[in-house]
């Protein structure tokens, strides 16, 4: 029997030994010893009044930085209770998973007023399937691809969402060649037999011209394509960069503003120029007015975003009173967007989905003058206190059968004929600062004709004009068109990088960017961040208030001339540990405790 027990004991004393060993390799190979010895004798000199927190503070700045552990992707719904996505970002921290934060990113999908049912439920099928797919790519693929990155790494977490979508457009490419094959080989349609030719009319010349016609219209360019689910990579790269601030304990547009300069702080921060819509008359308003989807008010640039949102509260406050007081008008029959007539409805001012009233005005002038006028009573001047902006929506004019512009209800104009009615415009308002989508992009000739004839006196703007980012940064050239600035949003595959990319491209060309939304409401805020860290003068479609008028306590307002000022250095949050006396005065510093050998003997007494 004290044969086997001394046997036991020599075998435990073996395990134990080789356990101590490991330990030791173990907690030098980490630098324990080394790092505690220094944190407790610093500990001393500064006999901090709560020690451990002391402690935790300091172990925490030792713990490996931050990873992506899980993204999570849902099916919400946006403030107008469209479906959309949202993606909530899991990370790593001190071994223990935890949720940092959640951004939502509205759909591309356009929302149709007055739209037949047939169209209606067939677009909501669709954005339907694509918000489903991105949650499915975010849940599955995505959230395996960026487990163990670090968040600060945008750039390769942008990397790594663009090489998922290239595969991914392959595959759709790959599929669609597929199915293209298989009924090709299936279904053989005749081909129809060749037009004869014209008959030549009886006396009529070779060569003859009939009638010097109108210049044909050039057809619409067929919408860019966008893969469903495409809105999970810009969701999924927004929400990193978001986690990134939450957890550096800065505002996001710090953040986007580092990666903006190379992860250099920024000399100048500026806060982006506010634009609200007020007055909605285009298309979908039951007056005659079709060219004015938004009249959009500009606060000067030397107004702080609170006083700038509070004047145009007001503003809006007084056109709410006069729509009010106006007689209802007469019931009227003008044309829907399917072709169909329908009666104008007897009311005055409506809350479209931009926010803003839907007035029945019938001619130009109305709605400038409405605002015009309140800004008098108020004591306001158009042109020095605010400015206004047009959004023509130009696109949404043109009638093909025609070959021309619908500005009005029965009123059409020709591509030269609307260079004249905005030069005539502008002249009546000089106040009038932008244009936005005065022309479909496909009247390139008509872009330079107004661009030479307004260009200097405001802003000539492409927004729906314009191509998507992706296909921008494709072609390496935003100057198609004749402009001076362009819209940009944050939508589908659009990541953080490329809108960093897209912005150094505008100022490379001395270009204004404007930071538009689509026209689903989301719930984010974070819009508000990327604006005001873009360089961007404009900010369109402000929804996003509140934020933005928190933004202004820790930037300055832009200015009238360069948009832009001065702006104190940010400095990091102050550490809360101050700097120990062994790092300042280490000649003088006495080692109290050595924990290079008995650190793991103690630790391991409980063993025996």
């Amino acid at each position: 029997m004290g044969e086997e027990g001394g046997g036991r004991s020599c075998g435990t004393t073996r395990e134990l030994q080789k356990l101590k060993q490991q330990a030791m390799e173990y907690y030098r190979e980490n630098d324990v010893p080394r790092r505690l010895e220094e944190l407790l004798n610093s500990t001393f000199y500064l006999q901090p009044a709560d020690v451990y927190g002391h402690l935790a503070n300091c172990f925490s700045k030792l713990a490996k930085p931050p990873t992506i552990c899980k993204v999570v992707g849902k099916n919400v719904l946006d403030g107008l209770g469209l479906p959309t996505l949202q993606v909530e970002i899991f990370c790593t921290i001190q071994n223990f998973p935890k949720n940092i934060c959640s951004v939502v990113i509205s759909t591309h999908f356009e929302v149709h007023e007055n739209a037949s049912r047939e169209l209606v439920e067939a677009e909501e099928l669709e954005r339907l399937d694509a918000v489903s797919t991105a949650v499915q790519w975010v849940n599955e693929t995505i959230t395996e691809e960026l487990q163990g990155l670090v968040p600060s790494d945008q750039a390769e977490v942008d990397q790594v969402l663009r090489t998922f979508f290239e595969n991914k457009v392959q595959e759709d490419k790959e599929r669609k060649e597929l199915e293209k094959n298989l009924e090709d080989s299936t279904v053989l349609s005749p081909q129809p037999p060749p037009p004869p030719p014209p008959s030549k009319k009886k006396g009529q010349k070779q060569g003859r011209m009939e009638t010097a016609a109108e210049k044909p219209i050039i057809p619409a360019e067929p919408p860019e394509p966008v893969l469903c689910g495409s809105m999970a990579i810009g969701a999924v790269s927004l929400a990193v960069a978001k986690t990134s601030a939450v957890l550096d304990n800065n505002p996001l547009y710090l953040n986007i503003a580092l990666l903006k300069h190379h992860q250099e702080q920024p000399e100048k921060l500026t806060i982006p120029l506010l634009m609200v819509s007020l007055v909605s008359c285009g298309k979908s308003s039951p007056g005659k007015l079709n060219l004015m989807k938004e009249v959009i008010c500009i606060p000067h640039p030397g107004l702080t975003a609170k006083q700038g949102v509070e004047m145009l509260l007001e503003i809006q406050k007084h056109i709410n009173k006069a729509v009010e007081m106006s007689p209802p008008p007469k019931p009227e029959m003008r044309k829907s967007h399917d072709g169909g007539k329908r009666g104008q409805q007897q009311i005055t001012g409506k809350i479209s989905h931009l926010g803003c009233l839907t007035i029945n005005y019938d001619t130009i002038e109305q709605p400038l003058l409405l605002i015009q006028g309140i800004c008098a009573n108020l004591g306001l001047e158009l042109g020095t206190d605010l400015h206004l902006a047009i959004n023509c929506a130009a696109h949404e004019l043109m009638d093909y059968s025609k070959g021309k512009y619908e500005v009005m209800m029965g009123t059409y104009k020709n591509a030269a004929e609307m260079v004249d009615l905005y030069v005539d415009l502008i002249n009546k308002f000089p106040s009038i600062t932008a244009l936005i989508d005065p022309f479909r992009k496909e009247d390139s000739e008509q872009w330079d004709s107004i661009y030479n004839a307004l260009g200097s006196r405001c802003y000539i703007i492409a927004g729906t004009a314009s191509k998507s980012i992706s296909k921008l940064l494709e072609e390496g050239n935003i100057s198609i068109l004749k402009y001076s600035g362009l819209i940009i949003k944050h939508t589908n595959q659009t990541t953080m990088s490329d809108l960093v990319e897209i912005t150094n491209l505008i100022d490379g060309k001395k270009h204004i960017a404007v930071f538009g939304t689509t026209e689903g409401e989301s719930s984010d805020d974070s819009l508000v961040d990327l604006a005001s860290m873009k360089n961007t003068h404009f900010s369109t479609g402000m929804r996003k208030r509140k934020r933005l008028v928190s933004c202004p306590r820790s930037l300055s307002p832009s200015s009238p001339h360069r948009l832009q000022r001065n702006l104190p250095n940010f400095e990091r949050l102050p550490t809360r540990v101050a700097r120990t006396p062994a790092a300042s005065h280490t000649a003088q510093t006495i080692t109290l405790i050595d924990l290079e050998d008995s650190f793991i003997l103690l630790l391991l007494q409980k063993l025996h």
